[in-house]
Order: C-alpha cells, then structure tokens, then sequence
C-alpha cells in the first residue's frame, strides 16, 4: 500500500480490546479513515469510529493472537490506491497488494500477516513520450506523455487533480521509474508517472452527461430487449447456479469496453480461481490480444479477511476512475454487491450500532448510492470525455429478490437482468427472465441503434416484447386447459415465441461463434423470425391449419443462425426468410 512509503509511521497508542476485525486502542491521535498499523506485526486497519480517547479500527487482516497493549502505529493518510502504468494485466487483493509480488515473497499461495507491497511496481522502468513542450500552459488533468503500459493500452501520464498546474520548464522523453520526475513546473510542482488518490474520494470531473451509447454486450437478450449504457449501471441478482458470474464474464470478455476492471468481491475461492486461471489465457476479441492487456483483477474471496471485502469496491471504481479521467470507457463488474453488504453488516454489528432491516447498517442503501453514483458518463478536467459502467451482481439468500440489497439496488440502477433459476434448471442460458427484467435507458439508446444498425430497430424489439408478454399470458391459460383449446392465432402465437426464446434469447456462452453476436446480426436473426410470424398470420387468414403452417420444414432452421459465423449470417437469414416465404404460399 501507498501509505508506507508516502508518510512516516509513527507510534501513537496501544490496542485496548479486540473483537474479530475490529480492534479499539487508545491514545491514537487519529482522523476518520487515517490507515493504521496494528499490532507487533504491523497488520493494515483503517479507523472507522472516534470516541473521545477511544478510536475504533477495522483490520484488513485475521487479528487472531493480536492482544491489547501492542502497539498501534498511524500514517496520518487515508486508504489510498497508488495509480500509475501497471494496474493492467495484474490482480490484487481488496486493499491493492500485488497477489503475485506476495506470493513471490511468500514462496507460497498462502501469505503470512502483515506482507506489504507497493500496488505498482517501484523499480520497473517504462518510455515516457512527452506531449508538451517546454513553454507550454499546463492545469490539473492535463496529458503530459505517454507510455505503452500493453499491447493494448497506451497510460496517458496526466498531472495530479489536485495540482494547481503552470509553465512547464523541463521535460524529456526517455525511460523513467513511476518516482522519478518526468515534468517539471514553474510552481515548483514535479509530477512523476505515479499518482495516489484516496479510495473513498471520488476523482473530481467537469460534467456528468446523459449516455448515449449502448455498451454493447454480444449478448442478444441484453443488447436487444435490455440495453445498458457506456456509462450506465446494471444489477444481476441471481439465486445460486442461474449463472451471474458467467454473465458477468462474458460481459467483461466481450464488451466494447477499452479498460475492465473485475472485482471477486467475496465469491467463492473456486470461483475467482476459474477468473484468474482464464483470464490470462483469453484472447481479446477485439485486439487480438491477450485479455489481460486492458483488464485489472481484484480478488477478494470469501476466505479472506471481511474488513478487506467492505474496501475492495472502492480500489476497483478508483482505478475505473483514472482509466476514465484518460478518457477510455471501462466496465467494472463487482462479483458481488452483497457480499460487500455482508461485509458492512458484519463490521456494523460489531460497533454495536442500531440494525436496520435484516440486521443489514442503516447506511446499506447510502453506500450503495456512493458506489453506484460513481459510475457514469463524464466530461474529465482534461477536456476528453469519459464513461464507467458498473454492473453489479445480487446473490440474494434463496433468490428471494425482497431482501434489502436487491430491493436498494434496484431504487438506485437503471438496468435491471433478473436471472431465473427454473429458467437455469431448463438449461436455457443467459438464464435472464424477460418478463421481470427491464432497462430504463431503451429511450436514449434508440437514435444509436436506428442509426448503426437498422431504422426499425426499436419497432422490432417492441414487436417481441409484445409477443412475450401475450405468450406470458396464454401460458396461465394452457397450464388449466391445454395448448389445443386455444383458439388458432394464439396457438399460433406461442409458436413464434418459441422460436424468439429459443433462437434469439438463447445463447451458448461455450459456442466459439454464438458466445458473441454483434447487434447486426442480432437485428438479422429476430427479422427472420418477424417473417415466419409475418407469412404465417397470412396463410392462417388464408385459411391454412395451423397444423400444416407449423409443420414446414424451414422454421426450425432459424435455430442454426446463431451459431453461423457472422460473415455468412445475412446470407443464412436471406436463404431462411424467402424458403419460409415459399413453402407457406405454397399452402394456400
């Protein structure tokens, strides 16, 4: 952590009493969120309640044989996150300790208490390529070099927020270490490619605009009935299995994101292994190259220490913040919002303040609107612009969506994707119930839509909403009297949504093609279904039993296009819609 090395540690009281993660001391001359070190073995704590002589600190680290009268040390900072060329292609834990720089000096997967390390790399050399010149007007934000963090990211060197800028009266390109001062100003100031920046603080913008671009995901059920924003916020709440980690997965290997930043926020071990064993190994669909290049891992499992859960959302949206003040679009996924609750109400009941609902802090729903509020589409100091996406996942206990962290998440996000656990037991993946879902951004995203890919975009998606929620309503009616007591166009009815279930909504996350479709041809393969649907009404009019309509041969074809790559997707759809269009004229 930062804190080590940005300001001398000095011994400034003694533990008083120790209860799990949260120990009192006495004599500690200290500020709220002040990061301190406890104990004989230094472990990192972060002071969450002052009370007279009394200061109450929640430790990132398991305090077992941590015993009253050891000492406590302040650095006199806050939980900060060191930014700099170097986040990306690496994982850390919830407070920013390089996992695999501890390993290292561990010699082991295991780490001992009290192991430090600076959250990036303090020796490694990186070419910094100036921007400006020597003469030139500089303020807070401004770009002043570039260095090729990856193959994928080029790290824009920018000066700190909180400098007041000026002249700038030396500067050279060449390879520097994060410390060494690559501009120099006229008002003194030196900037280095390292910057630090408290956790809880959000990064200071000019604006907040209105998104108008879709994040686009590759998944069909969310890119065509529940779109999200670059910019925007979503929620996943899912009941165990219904598949929100592998949602959120795919989201980040295939959104159109510049920067991911993926949060294991207390998921289980196995969990996060699978996340950090893939990772590295996937190749980016859109570069080519390695995912890894322009994606940051935080990883902080259920068997870590729970006081190191409740910061880990924080590291990960601070770091969003700084790719976004360089003006790339990153989507951060939090893997899950409920645990960091879990985390809250653990560190609430042990200060011993007044439970709100289902013992969960009063606060629940104010720090979730903290967290979420971060996310955005913003115009940075610097003049770029800028978006975080946030899709947060709900692991509500028993998949019961009334309990308090589904029902405050869903008062503060505008995207909603209700994942159905009958819908996972019926193998039908992304298991997204699309009566329950919604998303509040299908108005704003409709101009991008109608534009990049067709003009009766949003006349489309409304036409299969339409026939979902009639199929929703038959179904009530079929379950008491059968699917053959209805009347002809209601049988008929269900049929198509069906095939809009089954081919469109469907997707195979394990496909190497329909893991990812493009809005084009997700446009493409729901107009294929609107002609069947189209042609059959009309032999229907004409008098046709729906019998032999649903008989034709050419319909179950529309479950093939999916998995046709997209080069040859339009050519497929062609074929199908006009050997539709054939075979039922042919029936009347």
């Amino acid at each position: 952590m930062s804190q080590a090395q940005a300001t001398d540690v000095t011994e400034d009281g003694t533990i008083e009493s120790v209860s799990g993660p949260v120990v009192t001391a006495t004599g500690l001359e200290a500020k709220m969120n002040d990061v301190v070190y406890v104990g004989e073995e230094g472990l990192m704590g972060e002071v969450i309640e002052i009370e007279g002589d009394l200061t109450t600190i929640q430790v990132y680290e398991e305090t077992s044989a941590v015993s009253p009268g050891e000492p406590v040390e302040n650095t006199g900072a806050p939980l900060s996150v060191d930014l700099g060329p170097g986040l990306l292609d690496t994982i850390y834990d919830g407070v920013q300790r390089p996992l695999d720089v501890l390993e290292d000096q561990m010699g082991s997967a295991f780490l001992d208490r009290g192991v430090d390390a600076p959250g990036i790399d303090l020796e490694k050399t990186w070419e910094f390529d100036p921007l400006v010149e020597e003469g030139d007007e500089v303020e807070a934000g401004d770009v002043v070099g570039v260095v090729p963090e990856t193959v994928s990211i080029d790290h824009k060197v920018m000066v700190p927020p909180d400098y007041e800028g000026g002249e700038v009266t030396s500067i050279e390109s060449g390879n520097f270490t994060v410390e060494e001062t690559v501009v120099e100003l006229d008002s003194g100031e030196e900037i280095q490619m390292r910057q630090e920046w408290p956790v809880r603080k959000p990064r200071p913008t000019v604006d907040k605009k209105t998104p108008r671009t879709p994040l686009v995901s590759g998944q069909r059920i969310l890119d065509g009935l529940f779109p999200l924003a670059k910019g925007g916020t979503a929620a996943i709440p899912g009941p165990f299995g219904s598949g929100k980690t592998v949602t959120q997965q795919s989201l980040a290997k295939f959104a159109d994101a510049d920067i991911v930043v993926y949060i294991g926020c207390g998921e289980r071990g196995n969990e996060m292994t699978e996340v950090i064993d893939d990772f590295p190994e996937l190749p980016d669909p859109q570069t080519g190259n390695p995912l890894m290049a322009r994606t940051c891992l935080i990883a902080n499992t259920s068997n870590m220490p729970v006081a190191a859960r409740e910061s880990c959302v924080y590291t990960g949206i601070t770091l969003a913040e700084y790719y976004r003040d360089m003006g790339y679009d990153v989507a951060l996924m939090a893997d899950s919002t409920s645990r960091w609750a879990e985390a809250m109400r653990e560190i609430s009941s042990r200060l011993e303040e007044m439970p709100g609902e289902e013992g969960y802090p009063a606060y629940l729903a104010a720090r979730l609107s903290q967290f979420y509020e971060r996310a955005g589409y913003f115009e940075n100091i610097n003049g770029t612009e800028g978006s975080i996406s946030v899709i947060g996942a709900v692991s509500p206990p028993g998949g019961d969506f009334s309990e308090p962290v589904t029902q405050n998440t869903l008062r503060i996000v505008k995207t909603f994707w209700a994942l159905d656990a009958d819908l996972a037991e019926r193998r039908h993946f992304p298991a997204i119930n699309w009566n329950e879902s919604y998303s509040l951004y299908r108005g704003q995203l409709d101009d991008w839509f109608e534009e990049n890919v067709s003009e009766d975009w949003p006349e489309q998606r409304q036409w299969a909403i339409d026939v979902l929620d009639e199929e929703d309503e038959l179904q009530e009616i079929v379950q008491l009297v059968g699917k053959d007591a209805l009347p002809e166009d209601q049988q008929l009815t269900l049929e198509v949504a069906r095939y809009i279930r089954e081919a469109w909504l469907q997707q195979n996350a394990l496909h190497d093609v329909d893991r990812y479709c493009p809005p084009e041809k997700t446009y493409q393969l729901l107009g294929a279904i609107k002609t069947f649907n189209d042609e059959a009404f009309e032999a229907l009019d004409a008098g046709v039993p729906v019998e032999e309509i649903t008989d034709i041969d050419a319909p179950p074809r529309l479950n093939r296009i999916g998995t046709t790559p997209d080069d040859e997707a339009e050519d497929l759809v062609e074929e199908i819609e006009a050997e539709i269009t054939e075979q039922l004229r042919e029936l009347y």
